[in-house]
């Protein structure tokens, strides 16, 4: 055998052994989906929508929305967990389909091991808000009210197992209070009828309650964040109000199915940070009262185990299923 024969011959084998690293560092070389688990027009579609717009500029690909709504978010949810973990499907994931969904169902299609968290992008509190003619005026009135007549007032929600529904049991566990829940088929329906006088009060998310109070429709009472939320500068939290810790909080994470690459995730989670970064980003959200987090995947984990673990207990609590 030559000598350049020989080079040429190890030349390729050097080339075939170090093949799949250099796959790996051609990560993305195609387009990338982020599956949000919801219809479009929502706040988990609008986050998703904000983040992918960033992405795509960071990453220099194109990063796509695909809305894949049903079963309170698990059909989506679901396809990613049983997508190839490859760093070309992501999800967006939150507070209901990763949180609250696994104490709901009796029988899930997928598990939390199923999915690498990659970063918890924003939080935003639920907020206690009341018919303006509501008598209590605060929340710590509305307290003294519910426990002087237990049973006779109602709360609304956006749904059977929502974050607003469990809010409210929580609240019931930690002050020893009594309301009736009343469960509406989505926020907006709940709004209209506190608005009217037909429910006295509900839990929402902080955007989708704001409108309503800037317009005097509603009266906020309480958050339910640890801290106060920045467009609720006067509103008093749940926590600082007698119930320390006290937190109920919608949310909103990056995840990618479990054995995504670590080299992969590493790269994502550090464009995610520098997109939810974005002064643009940043001010869109926190206008609607968002809190922008960007965390580390461990972070992100152990705050999903967390919550679990937290909103289950409020899940057992109420009774509340959705099989």
């Amino acid at each position: 055998m030559s000598i350049r024969l020989a080079c040429k011959t190890l030349l390729t084998l050097a080339l075939v052994a170090f093949a799949p690293l250099g796959l790996a560092q051609a990560w993305p070389s195609k387009p990338i989906k982020i599956v949000v688990p919801f219809p479009p027009g929502g706040s988990t579609d609008n986050v998703g929508r904000l983040l992918a717009v960033e992405l795509g500029k960071l990453l220099n690909q194109t990063v796509i929305i695909e809305n894949k709504g049903g079963a309170n978010g698990n059909i989506g949810c679901d396809q990613v967990a049983k997508s190839a973990p490859d760093g070309y499907t992501l999800l967006l994931s939150g507070v209901g389909s990763n949180a609250i969904n696994y104490s709901l169902y009796s029988k899930m299609p997928f598990a939390n091991k199923d999915f690498t968290h990659i970063s918890l992008l924003a939080t935003g509190p639920n907020v206690l808000a009341a018919n303006p003619d509501f008598p209590a005026k605060t929340f710590k009135e509305f307290i003294a009210l519910a426990k002087a007549n237990p049973g006779k007032y109602s709360n609304a929600s956006s749904g059977n197992g929502s974050s607003g529904h469990l809010a409210m049991e929580m609240l019931k566990q930690s002050a020893g209070i009594d309301t009736l829940h009343v469960p509406y088929k989505g926020g907006a329906a709940a709004i209209t009828d506190v608005i009217g006088g037909q429910i006295p009060l509900l839990f929402i998310n902080q955007d989708n309650a704001l409108p309503q109070v800037q317009a005097g429709k509603l009266r906020a009472l309480a958050v339910a964040s640890v801290e106060r939320n920045p467009v609720y500068p006067d509103v008093p939290t749940i926590a600082e109000s007698g119930y320390p810790g006290f937190s109920a909080v919608s949310w909103f994470g990056l995840s990618a199915p479990a054995g995504t690459p670590k080299e992969v995730i590493a790269k994502l989670h550090e464009a995610t940070v520098k997109a939810m970064n974005v002064p643009e980003v940043k001010t869109r959200l926190q206008s609607v009262g968002f809190v922008v987090v960007a965390n580390s995947p461990a972070q992100f984990s152990d705050f999903v185990n967390s919550e679990i673990a937290k909103w289950g207990k409020a899940a057992k609590a109420s009774g509340a299923t959705l099989d």
